[in-house]
């Protein structure tokens, strides 16, 4: 532990170690806003039960949460257990909405991943740990619905290690399965718990090991420990002398594996069945860091541009992420803060370092789901919603006036499928555009845009459904009714091919006239992968690089940055069929400037039109977004699902059987799984299942290419 936290208030201190920031994550179905509610009700955060499939949880409060039986939006609360407190987001499983699960998981310090028995590691499983890895959180397992029909423990712990390498240690086995189970071995304490159904789980016995389980817990439990005992010397000391090992020196060696994210332990039950979630919330205090145990957070001094770190002490410069925006009928705009450093009071004034701008913080409120209460202070650990900021973005840092830091930024994915909306009457239009506008403050995958010569709106979000919701609220939340076009592919455009292009951009008008001359290179971004020039005079922004080899003044410096914004701006507008330019890189080599009529402007203006002419001769090509596919269908329709995809341009990466039926992985275009969902049940009689998300973006063949070119001309 550093000095800067030995010295803190002894409380203090205590109250961190006993908070713990934890997500709920899963693939959509396999039950985390049910573990959710039983944890609420355990803990006694709520006194009765809210059921998923009734549209009364807690958590899933919007209603179309309700209607559709599935989370939209992460949903922050908190609880306490066994003198802990537990800061929880419940996040989605839909992949439309998986920019919830990146940023709750950017802030959170660990979480618990949860798996159906019967379907193990689907899809979104993956994209979830893909994320949970990228941010490196720690995470535990729980198996849930061991009771359903086809449950298979030991398959989800295989498919655990072997579709994501997540090092799983099963730390209890099922006593039972599918419509007999009834309880788990505990391996660390070496007893069995069975649970009392008539209290709904509350209560339950510590009984014996069965006897036809003990060959299988001691061989699980000698897996447990050999696997622990490779990252901990002295268990492994003891372990080898066969001396006596303990269960806290066995839940110590866990604790520190998993926080280093080398092991996954991996429990199981039934949420709904009210089966496992005590015992797995006695692991989440034994096995989750506090904000004590993670690594101090990262960040830029803007005044110097070095890196500097915040330690999670509430002595310390208050630091804070902006990692959600939300609006609320009733506070107006609440913004999702954590607090990594420092202390920050309501009334307080404040730094948003990404914005430059001065904020007055007017309320700190906690949250269960979407009820609040009001606090007086937050300090590093805690998750609070703040009210009053008036500017602010997803991602945004929070700082002491004094002691600025940016911390680092949150990707988001950028959207692929879009469509036209237009009020349905005049008194909607304002109403339309002030909807959308929130609505795009909340949601970072959300953009709107407007075409400046037809003045139409156009939406882009991360699937039909993402959009589907966007609209109905629209409707509910903002009362505008809307006319939607049919919805649209968000095509890209690059270029194939390097040229070398001169620009001069001159102008007279009587007075001061405008001139600037840039010489460049534009190519694709791989073009410059081997650049073995300095790297102080690269500029990297998402599928842009600008190189700056301008030497001996031929360009003023301070022309530079403009040259650069110009060719920013030149990339919205499209090479052949206005669609937004990716993965170019320009290297700026020579020039030249006039004493008097050069300026910015002209050098912006000069890089623009230097983009258009130049780009058309580097063999400009279309891109289109593919979609990773997976369907499930029984085997009897397996030829018709493959000659369905192959029809829509698919190309078949794999085709599996698994215990729920056969499973055909594809990347299929996405203009080609418009109406998909439909389709696919009338070939299966309603029987195949499918889940989609963005895989990458890749050329359209030459002649649909030109289709699309001459429909946006």
């Amino acid at each position: 532990m550093s000095e800067v936290k030995t010295a803190m208030d002894p409380k203090v201190l205590d109250k961190m170690r006993r908070t713990r920031n934890i997500g709920i994550m899963a693939h959509i179905d396999a039950g985390k806003t049910t573990v959710t509610e039983r944890i609420l009700f355990y803990t006694g955060r709520s006194h009765r039960i809210g059921e998923v499939h009734d549209g009364a949880a807690t958590m899933d409060w919007m209603e179309q949460e309700q209607e559709r039986g599935i989370t939209i939006t992460s949903a922050a609360t908190h609880c306490i257990w066994k003198d802990h407190r537990i800061n929880i987001i419940d996040t989605p499983g839909h992949v439309d909405f998986t920019v919830e699960v990146e940023r709750s998981l950017r802030v959170l310090d660990g979480a618990v991943f949860v798996l159906c028995s019967v379907g193990a590691v689907q899809p979104q499983s993956e994209t979830v740990w893909r994320q949970a890895t990228k941010y490196k959180v720690p995470c535990m397992a729980f198996v849930n619905k061991m009771d359903r029909t086809g449950a298979d423990f030991y398959n989800v712990v295989g498919q655990l290690d072997s579709k994501l390498n997540a090092n799983p240690i099963p730390i209890q086995i099922p006593i039972g399965r599918e419509e007999n189970f009834k309880g788990v071995v505990d391996l660390i304490n070496m007893q069995a718990v069975v649970w009392d159904e008539e209290s709904l789980g509350a209560k339950y016995d510590v009984i014996d090991i069965p006897a036809d389980m003990q060959d299988d817990v001691d061989s699980y439990r000698i897996q447990m420990l050999e696997a622990i005992a490779d990252h901990d010397e002295s268990l492994m000391e003891k372990y080898l002398m066969e001396e006596e090992i303990s269960a806290e020196e066995i839940v110590a060696a866990i604790r520190k594996a998993t926080i280093a994210k080398d092991i996954t332990p991996v429990m199981c039950g039934t949420a709904l069945k009210n089966k496992g979630v005590q015992a797995m919330l006695d692991r989440v205090l034994d096995f989750m860091p506090s904000p004590l145990d993670v690594e101090a957070v990262k960040g830029i001094d803007p005044k110097t541009d070095k890196e500097v770190t915040r330690e999670a002490d509430p002595n310390g410069p208050f630091s804070a992420l902006a990692f959600k925006i939300m609006t609320d009928p009733y506070v107006g705009k609440l913004t999702f803060a954590r607090v990594y450093s420092g202390r920050l009071e309501k009334g307080s004034y404040i730094l948003n370092s990404s914005t430059g701008n001065k904020e007055r913080v007017g309320r700190l409120l906690e949250m269960h789901a979407n009820s609040k209460h009001d606090v007086d202070f937050a300090q590093a650990g805690d998750i609070v919603a703040v009210v009053g900021v008036k500017e602010v973005y997803t991602g945004d840092t929070f700082c002491d006036l004094e002691s600025p830091v940016i911390l680092e930024q949150i990707t988001f994915p950028e959207p692929v499928i879009k469509l036209a909306v237009e009020p349905k009457t005049k008194a909607d239009s304002d109403k339309l555009s002030t909807g959308l506008q929130k609505l795009a403050e909340e949601d970072p995958t959300f953009k709107v845009s407007t075409d400046e010569e037809t003045g139409q709106t156009t939406i882009a979000g991360m699937g039909e459904l993402h959009l589907e919701i966007i609209v109905d609220r629209l409707k509910r939340e903002f009362k505008v009714e809307a006319n939607v076009g049919a919805p649209q592919v968000s095509y890209r455009e690059t270029i194939s091919k390097n040229v070398i292009h001169r620009e001069t951009y001159k102008k007279q008008t009587g007075g001061r006239g405008k001139f600037a001359d840039i010489q460049f290179e534009i190519a694709p971004i791989e073009f410059f992968d081997n650049y073995e020039g300095k790297e102080d005079r690269l500029s990297r922004s998402e599928g842009f690089l600008f190189i700056n080899e301008v030497v001996g003044g031929n360009i003023p410096r301070e022309f530079i940055p403009s040259v650069e914004k110009g060719f920013k701006a030149a990339l919205e507008s499209g090479i052949q069929a206005n669609y937004a330019v990716q993965n170019i890189g320009v290297r700026l080599f020579d020039g030249s400037y006039h004493d008097v009529d050069s300026d910015q402007l002209s050098f912006e203006l000069a890089a623009k039109q230097g983009f258009r002419d130049s780009a058309k001769k580097a063999k400009p090509v279309l891109l289109e977004p593919v979609m990773k596919v997976e369907v499930t269908t029984p085997e009897e329709y397996m030829g018709d699902v493959i000659g369905d995809l192959n029809s829509r341009r698919g190309i078949i990466q794999s085709m599996n059987s698994d215990p729920n039926g056969s499973i055909v992985k594809a990347n299929v275009p996405l203009s080609e799984m418009f109406g998909y969902s439909t389709d696919l049940r009338s070939a299966t009689q309603g029987r195949a299942v499918y889940s989609m998300e963005f895989e990458e973006y890749t050329q359209v063949p030459e002649k649909i290419a030109q289709e699309i070119i001459e429909s946006q001309s």
